[in-house]
């Protein structure tokens, strides 16, 4: 029988939040295929959510890890490095934005609340592909997240929707880049699903239900799924996909229409 097994890889999974979160299962399904882990939280506050998990999968590295402090992911990878002296899988699991710029129209959105979501949640994963590479030295794997709201315009995600698309084309670029290294990058545009950073989208329910009445399945999907989905792309089962937007979203976003 065939197994996929990640026995002897260490992966890094930035932005795991609590276990709701998309990152969580990513980790678990790294960990359950057989992989070392490190993992990191926001801050103080995040630590308590996060550090049973990580002791549960047996985590061997736990670090702070908040992208718009200077030094901080820097911090994480000198620590990879000194604690494994490579990498082999990296997840990004973060996004954020002002509220006022996510409640509010793109067209008012300011300078500054723009520029800070395109670095927390689109640079941040530049840089790790950056402080990433020079320890891919048997190539790697790097996996964001996005959201059919980087694809089409869906009512409410609003300053998110330019950030993700300018990350899913930083994914296309990095691959580019790094494919001479054999270094995969790629993104899973995960279907709406209720994590922690879904409770600031507004009217956030009635985006679940849309989804599920108009995706293909007839459903939407949940967080397992999508921690599935993390675990083949950073297997050698996708040793030849990079630069894919891969939807894990029950084919929401091949847009048929539903009728009544």
């Amino acid at each position: 029988m065939e197994s996929l097994d990640l026995r002897g890889r260490k992966a890094l999974v930035i932005g795991v939040a609590n276990a709701e979160s998309l990152a969580w299962w990513a980790a678990k399904h790294f960990r359950q295929a057989g992989a070392d882990l490190a993992m990191t939280y926001l801050n103080d506050k995040a630590k308590p959510h996060v550090a049973p998990l990580a002791e549960e999968l047996g985590a061997d590295l736990l670090l702070p890890c908040n992208v718009a402090v200077p030094g901080q992911l820097e911090a994480v990878f000198d620590a990879v490095k000194t604690k494994w002296g490579k990498l082999d899988i990296g997840f990004h699991a973060i996004a954020w934005a002002r509220k006022e710029d996510l409640h509010g129209r793109l067209t008012d959105s300011s300078a500054e609340g723009f520029s800070e979501s395109m670095l927390i949640s689109c640079h941040s994963f530049i840089r790790m592909a950056h402080f990433a590479e020079p320890l891919m030295t048997d190539g790697g794997s790097l996996t964001t997240l996005s959201y059919y709201g980087a694809e089409k315009v869906v009512d409410h995600y609003n300053v998110m929707g330019p950030v993700k698309a300018a990350l899913e084309a930083s994914v296309r670029y990095l691959a580019h880049e790094l494919g001479p290294r054999r270094i995969r990058v790629n993104a899973i545009s995960a279907g709406p699903i209720k994590t922690r950073a879904a409770s600031g989208i507004a009217h956030f329910d009635e985006l679940l239900a849309d989804a599920a009445a108009k995706a293909p399945l007839r459903r939407t999907v949940d967080a397992c799924e999508v921690g599935r989905v993390a675990v083949v792309l950073a297997s050698d089962y996708a040793a030849s996909i990079t630069g894919e937007v891969v939807h894990a979203d029950a084919g929401f976003h091949v847009g048929g229409m539903v009728l009544h």
